[in-house]
């Protein structure tokens, strides 16, 4: 098996044990153990348990960033690209903390160690919105003066929805088709533009 390949094994293993367990719960001789490989494989790739936790986050993050990346590329305009974007990050974290059962209560519980590993996804995300609104402003869709700001407040205002969307605050009851016109008319009108969806 190449290095990458028991890397990431290693990874999913970790990932599932946290998921049932709880990140305190599980041991480096659990992960050794349920992967199938020794102890020393395990510490050849990770130094501790914080450090695999470490890359099952960025794992998962991975996940989303290249979903994120998928609707970017797609040919819609970009008014439709900033819609689907902020319904893509918000339905990929809920999907992610849900498929992670109890690193769910640990996911939040270290709220600073997991903002220390999105790091780099925050800035690949806000430089996506970044070139979505450069092409919008382009374009003549959106009046935006200020394109780096606009997505640094765009990226921080979807982060800060992450918690009450995971937790089904948001829209009680609504389906995401029902609340995509009134979030559409909300963004487009902070950018400038009538609503066209």
């Amino acid at each position: 098996m190449s290095i990458s390949k028991t890397r990431q094994l290693l990874v999913d293993v970790a990932r599932q044990l946290f998921a049932k367990n709880g990140l305190e719960n599980t041991t480096m001789n659990d992960i050794a153990q349920a992967s199938g490989k020794g102890r020393r494989t395990l510490y050849t790739y990770f130094k501790s348990k914080e450090d695999i936790y470490y890359a099952v986050i960025e794992t998962e993050l991975e996940r989303l960033s290249d979903k994120l990346d998928e609707v970017a590329a797609r040919k819609i305009s970009p008014q439709e690209k900033v819609i689907e974007l902020i319904y893509t990050h918000l339905s990929m974290i809920r999907e992610t903390v849900v498929r992670n059962g109890n690193l769910r209560a640990e996911f939040f519980r270290n709220i600073w160690m997991v903002e220390k590993v999105r790091r780099h996804f925050d800035d690949a995300e806000v430089e996506l919105f970044r070139k979505v609104f450069a092409e919008g402003k382009e374009d003549g869709e959106f009046d935006i003066d200020n394109v780096d700001l606009v997505a640094d407040i765009t990226h921080y205002c979807i982060k800060g929805l992450e918690v009450p969307y995971i937790y089904g605050r948001l829209a009680r009851g609504m389906t995401e088709e029902a609340t995509k016109p009134q979030v559409a008319k909300f963004v487009y009108g902070a950018l400038g533009k009538k609503n066209k969806i």
